[in-house]
């Protein structure tokens, strides 16, 4: 060998300590950082929300990990709210086959959900209770973002780069005009409520006189009100983004640009209570 060729082939040659390095950044991107803040400023005593940090697709699997999110609005009393708060993630695990690959589990995820919320709706119904929630349900695995919600808590994300996207439908009657063709076509009747013969208020569902669409809960409304999500998946870029999860007194006084331009710049804790405050 010449003594070019040497030195070629030595400068082709790539330290150990940078092959460490650069393995170590790409495990940091394949595994983002999650941080997260919350607040709340509820009076009514019906909202509650869920944060675990520390859920695994395969108990024992440090690498599995992932992390739930969640706000449950309540109505007609905080029943329906506490109880899925406390059982609809037993359900949408349960929902999925055991020992699955990561990605395998992803694809199987939305129609979990979706099995997920219609299980804990038939089993509150069951009790016998009245009350109903909305439910706005997100999991981060890594880069992909799953959601799904019925009602009016939405979840937005905020993009690197100022985009701003909606992971959630809204299920009020009065804005959500598909939602007002499902309930007519099955049955139901969608109107305002009339005092002394004048009609008042927002668009309803009757019988029950209930302004959503899809909820959890609210046995006495009729079948027409259901509990199946609308469930969305997406993965982040690398550059990550953050989500806005809140009920609909916060979306009443924001758009959602302004919720996301509201807490730009600032750490997640102080995100959520700016976004809150205004």
């Amino acid at each position: 060998m010449t003594s070019r060729e040497e030195r070629r082939r030595h400068d082709n040659l790539v330290p150990l300590a940078a092959l460490i390095s650069r393995e170590m950044r790409t495990e940091k991107m394949e595994k983002p950082i999650v941080k997260y803040g919350h607040a709340a400023q509820s009076r009514k005593g019906e909202d509650y929300f869920l944060i675990k940090m520390d859920c695994q697709r395969l108990p024992g699997n440090l690498s599995s990990t992932f992390s739930v999110f969640a706000i449950f609005d309540g109505h007609n009393g905080n029943a329906a709210a506490i109880y899925t708060r406390e059982n609809l993630l037993n359900h949408v695990l349960g929902a999925i086959p055991r020992d699955l690959g990561r990605e395998e589990w992803l694809q199987a995820l939305p129609r979990a959900l979706v099995a997920g919320f219609v299980k804990t709706d038939k089993e509150f119904q069951s009790q016998g209770e009245t009350s109903g929630t909305t439910a706005t349900f997100v999991i981060v695995d890594r880069w992909t973002v799953t959601v799904a919600s019925v009602g009016d808590s939405r979840c937005i994300l905020d993009a690197q780069g100022g985009a701003v996207f909606s992971l959630t439908v809204d299920h009020r009657l009065q804005e959500n005009m598909e939602e007002r063709k499902r309930v007519t076509a099955s049955g139901g009747v969608v109107g305002r409520r009339t005092v002394g013969g004048v009609e008042i208020g927002p668009l309803r569902c009757w019988p029950g006189g209930l302004c959503l669409s899809r909820s959890i809960g609210d046995m006495d409304v009729g079948e027409f009100i259901v509990p199946v999500p609308f469930v969305k998946q997406v993965k982040l870029s690398n550059a990550g983004g953050r989500l806005i999860i809140a009920s609909d007194g916060i979306w009443d006084a924001l758009s959602s640009e302004m919720a996301a331009k509201s807490c730009h710049g600032l750490p997640a804790e102080l995100a959520a209570r700016q976004v809150v405050k205004r």
